[in-house]
C-alpha cells in the first residue's frame, strides 16, 4: 500500500526556522518530523510514498536523496496552496484508484499503524479534545461517521480529526474532491478535504474511526518543544555521560565539554557545546554554543551563541553574543 504525505505548507508560526526550510524537516527528538512519519509507516509495511511538496520542496527532495536513497517515492508539487483537499487532489494521478493511507507532514502519531492499515473500511483517526472548534470534526451514528464538519462554530462532537486517513475507495474520494475543486466549493477560503469526505458519506461510503491518544503537533514553538520532550521520554534513556540528564538526544559527532545538558535536549550533528547549561532545547546541526544558560530554546543550524541566557528562538546561521 502507498501513503501520501502532504508537506507543502509554509509554517508561518514557526518562523524564523521555516524561512529557509519546510516545516516537515524541522528536527524533533533527533530527526526531522518527516523522518519520524516515514520510519513508522515503513515499519508498518507501507512500500511506496507520494510526497506533496511546495514551499522549499527542493529541500525535501534533497533530504530524501541523501538520507533515504532507493526509497520508492514520487514527488508531486502543489503550486498553489489552496487547502488540504486541493493538495490531495493534485496527487490523484500518482495515487491512482488503489487504496492508500494519508497522513499530514506535520503530524506525528505513535499508533498501531498495522491495525490502522488493516481496516477493511475507510477510516479516520480521531482524538477527543476539549475545544474541537479548531479542527475538522466527525459526528457519529453508531459505529459509522454520519457527518464531517471543518472547524465548526458549534461542534457536533468533541472528536477531532488528527490528520491520518485510510481510503479504501479511492475513486469515491476523487469524485468528491472533483466536486469540491472544479466546483470551486470553498470553506473558510480553502478547498477542504472534509467537504469531499462529506460528499462520500452522502454517496454511501462507510467511514469508521480509530481513536488515538499519542498525537503530537509541531505547528507552534511551544508544541514543537512539547513534542520533543514527549518523544525523548519515550526513547532509550541509558546515556552514559554523567553531564547529560536524560532524556536527551545527542548526535554521535556532537562535542560537549564542561556542560550540563538536559533534560529534554536534542543536539544535532556537528554541534559543539562548551561550558553551557541547557534544558528543554532543540539545537540544530553545526551550531556552536559557549557559556550559555538556555531553557525552552530553539536554535537553528550553523548558529553561534556565546554568553547567552534565558529563552532564545533563532533560525539558521544566526550569531548571538552576550557580554
Amino acid at each position: 500500500m502507498k501513503a501520501v504525505i502532504p508537506a507543502a505548507g509554509i509554517g508561518t508560526r514557526l518562523r524564523p526556522h521555516t524561512l529557509n526550510k519546510p516545516k516537515a524537516l524541522l528536527p524533533v527528538a533527533g530527526k526531522p518530523i518527516l523522518a519520524h512519519i516515514m520510519d513508522d509507516l515503513t515499519d508498518a509495511g507501507i512500500d511506496g510514498f507520494v510526497l506533496i511538496v511546495g514551499y522549499h520542496g527542493d529541500e525535501v527532495r534533497r533530504w530524501f536523496e541523501r538520507e533515504r536513497p532507493g526509497l520508492d517515492i514520487t514527488f508531486v508539487e502543489q503550486k498553489q496552496r489552496l487547502g488540504l483537499g486541493h493538495a490531495i487532489w493534485t496527487a490523484r494521478e500518482a495515487l491512482g484508484d488503489q487504496a492508500f493511507f494519508c497522513i499530514l507532514g506535520d503530524t506525528i502519531l505513535k499508533a498501531d499503524y498495522a491495525a490502522l492499515l488493516g481496516s477493511d473500511r475507510s477510516l479516520i483517526a480521531v482524538r477527543e479534545v476539549a475545544d474541537p472548534r479548531r479542527f475538522g470534526v466527525v459526528e457519529m451514528a453508531g459505529e459509522r461517521v454520519a457527518r464531517f464538519v471543518e472547524k465548526p462554530d458549534v461542534p457536533p462532537s468533541n472528536l477531532a480529526i488528527v490528520g491520518a486517513y485510510l481510503f479504501r475507495d479511492a475513486p469515491a474520494l476523487w469524485s468528491g474532491l472533483d466536486r469540491v475543486v472544479t466546483g470551486d466549493l470553498r470553506t473558510k477560503g480553502e478547498y477542504q478535504l472534509t467537504d469531499a469526505l462529506q460528499f462520500m458519506v452522502e454517496d454511501g461510503v462507510h467511514f469508521t474511526i480509530a481513536p488515538v491518544t499519542d498525537w503530537y503537533d509541531c505547528g507552534k514553538p511551544e508544541t514543537w518543544l512539547e513534542t520533543n520532550r514527549i518523544l525523548l521520554d519515550r526513547a532509550e534513556k541509558g546515556l552514559a555521560d554523567a553531564q547529560v540528564i536524560p532524556p536527551c538526544h545527542i548526535a554521535a559527532d556532537a562535542v560537549i565539554r564542561g556542560s550540563r545538558v538536559g533534560p529534554y535536549v536534542s543536539i544535532g550533528s556537528g554541534t559543539v557545546v562548551e561550558d553551557c547549561v541547557l534544558s528543554d532545547c532543540v539545537i540544530g546541526d553545526g551550531a556552536t554554543l559557549r557559556q550559555c544558560r538556555l531553557d525552552r530554546s530553539l536554535i537553528g543550524n550553523e548558529c553561534t551563541l556565546e554568553k547567552s541566557a534565558g529563552r532564545i528562538n533563532v533560525g539558521d546561521f544566526c550569531d548571538v553574543r552576550g557580554s
